[in-house]
């Protein structure tokens, strides 16, 4: 039942009506009671001036006259009290309604129709309050309050309001919970709905952004996600083709030769044999490559980081390429700092610089310049690879260091992958700028902490 999230709102904003309105109610009695005490405070003071006045005229008249008490109960009658007056033996002298009758005509017109909104605050019920003068009693005067209409109603009217806006505010935060949730909850269910779609394979499935909040953002990130997933699908089944195509080629070769042996149309001699160890080269090379892939992207390389001189490693490099870079009439220089340090992992390491120099070979058929440049900036070491080759194309770089993605230049286009996974698990980055047809420049940058100065 409280599973969605709708209900799980209603309930939130009904109980923070319901707190608020009971501590709105709790206030109002708190300040009733308070102004309560002060009018019954007033009250009391009243009921002392009257008594004060009634003992006075006694003392004055040397007893209870009437027609001068008569005044003082129009007077208290005015302040909101009805009296009736009893000499010391109790018998009555005069009461309000008496004193109103003794009045001319217009003034008991006025009176009535001031009594028309009082009302008896406790009917029927009289307080008594003894009169003294000189320490013994004269009389006994009865009063009881006469409140005003208006003070009923405005109490009964705060009652009534007070529960109509009880129901109005819980009517409001019912609705306001349904639109809210709706608002909050349309969204998430079209992520669920999107997400469901891409476990079951549809990485087509995208999600409308029309928010610019938190859900807004996720929502943005969950499409953006979904394209992503959806570009590695296809690079994926890209990639099956591809390597089905690449082992179909030396797996071919190898078929027909063994056929051709098993059935002596081909000659079981030297030649043979290494034209089927060459095309098993070929097999273990796009194995090992995607084996290299893997292990990069699962990120289960343990780097082993040491402290070595930069220039002597990448000549070291280098070197190994001299044979393949004079048959093509390659040049190739280092530009590094004797003293230039570097705390890496010197095989991954070779890994990366050696998968760049391949590229720039295979970018320039013959003749040509690679040069790899070393630099200290304050984000760490800089090392750079430039070549004189075809260049990449401009629709393909933002591309290149994508898995499988080889752009028009073939291969399975998993080097500049590794590449890339290798450099960031050294807490570094790799960028890349080319020009079609005059050249192609690789940067690598290892953090601050991965470059010294060995003369300092």
């Amino acid at each position: 039942m409280f599973r969605s999230l709708w209900v799980k709102f209603l309930i939130l904003l009904v109980g923070v009506a319901v707190l608020s309105l009971s501590g709105t109610f709790a206030l109002r009695e708190l300040m009733l009671r308070d102004f309560q005490a002060y009018v019954e405070g007033e009250t009391e003071d009243k009921i002392y001036w009257i008594i004060a006045d009634f003992e006075g005229a006694y003392d004055r008249d040397n007893g209870w006259n009437a027609e001068v008490q008569s005044q003082n109960l129009i007077w208290a009658f005015t302040l909101g009290f009805e009296i009736r007056l009893l000499d010391e033996t109790g018998n009555l002298v005069i009461d309000t309604e008496k004193a109103i009758e003794k009045t001319n005509p217009q003034a008991k017109r006025r009176l009535l129709a001031l009594s028309q909104f009082r009302e008896l605050k406790e009917p029927g019920e009289f307080f008594p309050y003894p009169l003294f003068l000189s320490g013994e009693q004269i009389g006994t005067l009865e009063a009881r309050e006469l409140r005003p209409l208006r003070e009923g109603i405005f109490l009964s009217r705060s009652n009534r309001f007070l529960l109509m806006a009880i129901f109005i505010i819980g009517g409001i935060a019912i609705i306001l919970s349904v639109l809210f949730s709706k608002r909050l909850t349309s969204p998430i269910k079209e992520l669920a709905r999107a997400a469901s779609a891409i476990s079951k394979g549809d990485f087509r499935k995208r999600v409308s952004i029309t928010r610019h909040d938190e859900v807004g953002e996720l929502s943005y990130t969950f499409s953006h996600m979904a394209q992503a997933l959806e570009k590695q699908e296809i690079l994926r089944k890209k990639l099956i083709a591809d390597v089905a195509h690449e082992l179909r080629t030396p797996l071919g070769v190898m078929r027909g030769e063994l056929e051709g042996m098993i059935d002596g149309l081909i000659p079981n001699d030297i030649d043979h044999l290494q034209s089927l160890h060459d095309e098993t080269g070929r097999l273990k090379k796009i194995v090992d490559g995607i084996e290299d892939l893997n292990q990069a992207e699962a990120s289960i390389l343990s780097l082993q980081k040491q402290r070595f001189k930069v220039k002597p490693f990448l000549e070291n490099i280098t070197e190994r390429y001299r044979n393949i870079f004079l048959e093509k009439g390659i040049d190739v220089e280092v530009q590094c700092p004797e003293d230039f340090e570097v705390e890496a992992d010197p095989e991954r390491l070779s890994q990366i610089i050696m998968n760049l120099i391949n590229n720039a070979s295979r970018a320039m058929d013959s003749g040509g310049l690679v040069s790899l440049n070393v630099s200290s900036g304050p984000m760490g070491l800089k090392i750079t690879v430039d070549d004189t080759g075809t260049g990449i194309a401009e629709k393909d770089l933002p591309f290149i260091f994508d898995r499988f993605y080889h752009g028009s230049g073939g291969g399975l286009g998993i080097g500049l992958t590794i590449v890339k996974e290798l450099v960031e698990a050294h807490g570094g980055k790799v960028e890349a700028k080319s020009i079609l047809g005059k050249g192609s420049r690789f940067s690598i940058v290892l953090p601050t902490g991965g470059v010294h100065n060995s003369s300092q």
